[in-house]
């Protein structure tokens, strides 16, 4: 009987062909339970608030991966990928050996108290106090691992065999508790396993010390409520919920895969060269882990000053600061690193990487750290004003300054990885959601013809709303890397960037939005000079004006036909958006997208 299960099959030479079965069928599903309780009680001048709950989080999941195996085509035997295939010639075939499925729990507890006490009729004072107590998360049955610095024993460092794969003399090795990989050896120097030898069952050293202050008042500065002076501060804590766990579930012993080179379509456990029957060998494992001593849970410390007066009856003016210092936040490092001297040497591929770093028998270790700090100011100014009967304006503006070690894209959150993973301080710079101005204007304008007509002159020509967005704020962050050999300096897990040797122009044009003659490429093994997100991308200045009118049919039972006009982009101005950021490319700086162009919309809308 056939299996049903179909292999992947990739083209990789001049066809560039791939059928990919990918991790299918996959299996998710979270359920959500929670307890909880609160009670008011108001004495005097003081409103107080108590409460406490539980939630258990319970997430089950499929790992990804391929247990129906892949094997690649690339021309090594006829000089066609295609032609390899339809022989059956396969350069290479990997197949992992069980799609392993989690359980994973989060668990939450917490409790608070809250007072909001009227001091004076012009003072008001909020007082709380929280306690949150969030373990990391943990698989319900213990089918989890972890590399630690301190299991590791030199002594026992691997044997390494000719071909790069682990000696079956070597030292250090162990099997499974996954029943299906029982008796198939892994190196497992430093690997300890949840709930087994003192390793906790969520990997990490949970704190639950956890208290977070809320603090806030507000002022009546001259008792007439026209100037209010506001304040607050709070600290705020969180956990990585879930995904760095469910990374490192595909870490040895609980799961492991085989490659094997030039064989057969029909038999990929027989070699093609020699006939022979090929046996899986132990393989130098890479780790997806959590560091135990660095997972202080991420917190927030967030606070704010500002004043709002009322000018008339109808406008009111806010200025006021606004910032915050975030501490542990999450990165991956790689641990598993050679002597920086060696990289030149990694980059021209003359030394096996394998050798020369420190835990022999792993290639890299990929630690999830809770270690990185940002931060976060703005002078923020709100004017809401009816400036007139038939005229409503609001007009913001924020100046500010994000700091954070984001990489990549610029996009924020828990898991990305260090560029260098020698210094992590190498990716401090502003944020990839950095914008230094920031201003809005809103408005909405009933136009006054026929506005004092009377019947069906007003129903028909008068009553005609105008309104609209504008928008204009400065460009974001451009986060520049390097492609070629130096890219990742020949490490496993890090990202390069071009050295900055002079002023960066900005000819602001679609050929060339930045010039990068002031760009030049490091020396192999050193880390580039150029500042993370140091370059700007192109602002934006847009426009969205709307038309809007109501025809009345009847005002006892409010039917009407609604007319609406809208435009995006009104003056069609062109808005630059992506720039080339790899260098060196032949159109690095270059802009590679634009806004949407000039959008009219029409729309009726009866009510009956």
């Amino acid at each position: 009987m056939c299996s049903p299960i179909f292999p992947g099959i990739q083209l990789s030479g001049s066809t560039g062909t791939n059928y990919d079965v990918s991790s299918w069928p996959w299996h998710n599903k979270a359920d959500d339970y929670q307890v909880r309780d609160d009670v008011s009680w108001a004495h005097g001048s003081q409103q107080f608030r108590f409460g406490a709950s539980w939630m258990l989080y319970k997430k089950v999941q499929d790992l990804f991966g391929d247990t129906q195996g892949q094997f690649v085509f690339n021309g090594n035997y006829t000089g066609n990928d295609f032609a390899d295939f339809l022989l059956g010639y396969a350069n290479s075939y990997t197949e992992l050996a069980v799609q392993d499925a989690g359980h994973w729990d989060s668990k939450s507890y917490d409790a608070y108290i809250q007072d909001n006490w009227k001091v004076t009729p012009r003072l008001t004072l909020n007082l709380g106090l929280r306690w949150d107590g969030i373990p990391h998360t943990y698989e319900e049955n213990n089918r989890q691992s972890n590399f630690y610095t301190n299991l590791y024993n030199p002594a026992n460092a691997a044997i390494l065999t000719a071909s790069g794969t682990i000696s079956p003399n070597s030292p250090g090795l162990g099997t499974s508790p996954n029943s299906i990989l029982n008796g198939y050896q892994f190196y497992l120097n430093g690997i300890g396993i949840a709930g087994q030898n003192g390793i906790p069952r969520g990997l990490v050293k949970n704190d639950w010390a956890l208290f977070a202050p809320r603090l806030g008042f507000a002022y009546d500065l001259t008792g007439s409520g026209k100037t209010v002076v506001r304040g607050g501060f709070g600290i705020m804590y969180e956990r990585i919920q879930g995904n760095d766990v469910y990374n490192a579930g595909p870490n040895i012993p609980f799961s492991s895969s085989v490659t094997f080179n030039n064989v057969s379509l029909s038999n990929p456990n027989q070699s093609l060269l020699t006939g022979q029957t090929l046996t899986a060998p132990i393989t130098v494992a890479s780790i997806t882990g959590m560091a135990y001593n660095d997972y202080a849970n991420p917190a927030s410390y967030q606070f704010s000053a500002g004043v709002q007066h009322q000018f008339g009856a109808s406008s009111v003016l806010s200025v006021s600061y606004v910032g915050n210092q975030n501490r542990h936040q999450n990165d991956y490092r790689d641990i598993n690193l050679p002597n920086p001297s060696v990289l030149p040497s990694l980059i021209a591929g003359t030394v096996p990487y394998n050798t020369v770093v420190p835990y022999a028998g792993f290639n890299y270790i990929n630690m999830s750290e809770d270690a990185e700090n940002s931060h976060y100011n703005s002078l923020q100014v709100d004017f809401h004003s009816q400036v007139r009967s038939d005229l409503t304006l609001e007009v913001a503006y924020t100046l500010s300054r994000a700091i954070d070690p984001a990489t990549g894209n610029g996009s924020l959150g828990d898991l990305a990885q260090v560029s260098d993973p020698y210094n992590r301080n190498y990716d401090y710079g502003p944020s990839g959601l950095d914008r230094t101005n920031v201003g809005l204007v809103n408005f909405v304008y009933q136009l006054p013809f026929f506005r004092h007509s009377s019947g069906f002159v007003h129903s028909t020509l008068g009553g005609w709303e105008l309104s609209g967005i504008v928008t204009m704020e400065t460009g974001l962050p451009l986060f520049i890397t390097l492609s070629g050999p130096e890219s990742s300096n020949g490490l496993a897990k890090a990202t390069n960037r071009p050295d900055l040797t002079g002023t960066v122009q900005y000819p602001q044009t679609v050929n060339e939005w930045f010039n990068p003659a002031a760009l030049s490429v490091p020396a192999p093994g050193q880390w580039g000079t150029l500042p993370k997100d140091y370059i700007r991308g192109p602002g934006r200045d847009n426009w969205n004006v709307s038309l809007f009118k109501s025809f009345l049919f009847s005002e006892a039972r409010g039917s009407r036909l609604e007319f609406r006009f809208e435009t995006f982009n009104t003056f069609n101005h062109t808005q630059f958006n992506n720039v080339q950021t790899s260098f060196p490319s032949s159109n690095a700086g270059a802009v590679t997208s634009t806004w949407d162009p000039r959008t009219l919309q029409l729309g009726l809308k009866l009510y009956w």
